[in-house]
């Protein structure tokens, strides 16, 4: 009885783990950016007509290697200008420390938004004070950080 009892507790552990490693490994890769992430369309919707929007996106992402596509945006508002990488990167994508690719097409299609609406690729203005503070630095960490992750 007690082999049977410490054999079935082997086999349930062994499950156990085993399930607990395959969910890990899930986590990490999807942290890390799986091939189908990578591949993701990435979407921008901009406010003018596609013909006026197929010019600036060949231009901005003319040294990406990506293929692009624009579609009528949802309830004629415009034009939705989606962009993707061809092919995944080899290795690993550490998506935070700035090794993401796609953070160069997200810049892209950014400029390429703000350029066809404003005349201009805009920028968050400099401050206006030459004093440092702590929470000055929070500000410019953070506005540095935002032209290459998050959303669109």
């Amino acid at each position: 009885m007690n082999v049977v009892r410490t054999g079935a507790l082997i086999v349930a552990s062994a499950v156990a783990g085993r399930m607990a490693v395959q969910k890990v490994a899930r986590n990490l890769a999807r942290r890390q950016g799986v091939p189908g992430e990578l591949s993701r369309w990435l979407a921008v919707t901009v406010n003018a007509a596609p013909g006026e929007v197929a010019g600036p996106l060949a231009e901005a992402v003319a040294e990406l290697d990506v293929e692009t596509r624009l579609t009528a945006a949802p309830g004629g508002r415009g034009t939705e200008a989606s962009a993707r990488l061809r092919h995944s990167p080899a290795g690993p994508v550490r998506r935070w420390s700035g090794q993401d690719p796609r953070q160069y097409v997200r810049r892209a299609l950014r400029d390429m938004k703000s350029l066809v609406e404003a005349g201009e690729v805009v920028r968050p203005d400099e401050s206006t004070t030459g004093k440092r503070t702590p929470g000055g630095a929070l500000v410019r960490l953070a506005t540095r950080r935002a032209g290459g992750e998050g959303r669109l």
